[in-house]
């Protein structure tokens, strides 16, 4: 439970200076970018090295960076295939997500290979 209002005060916090930065900087569209997703690793990043370790942060860590690799990777073919065939939108949208999990997975499977 402790962990849990941890999480929420620091991510909190972070995500508010995080919305700061969205209105400093131009075009608005970044203040979505700024919004929820970077503070909240922030926040669970912390807290994993808090309660866990540098090491088992690291392995963490290195997994938002697969899903996030994973993420761009969908967003950039899902775009791709709108723009060409210009479908429905929620064809590609949930028919590619195989493509996010398993490049996700696939990478997670390499890094935590890596780090043993």
């Amino acid at each position: 439970m402790r962990d849990l209002l941890l999480r929420f005060l620091i991510g909190g916090t972070v995500v508010s200076l995080f919305a700061i930065l969205g209105d400093i900087f131009r075009p608005k569209s970044f203040a979505g970018l700024f919004g929820a997703a970077p503070s909240i690793a922030l926040a669970t990043l912390g807290l994993t090295v808090a309660s866990h370790g540098r090491e088992y942060a690291a392995i963490e860590a290195r997994s938002m960076l697969a899903g996030a690799a994973a993420f761009f990777l969908y967003v950039s073919i899902v775009s791709f295939v709108l723009m060409r065939y210009r479908p429905p939108t929620w064809r590609p949208t949930i028919g590619l997500m195989p493509v996010w999990f398993a490049t996700a997975f696939g990478l997670w499977a390499v890094f935590l290979r890596g780090s043993q």
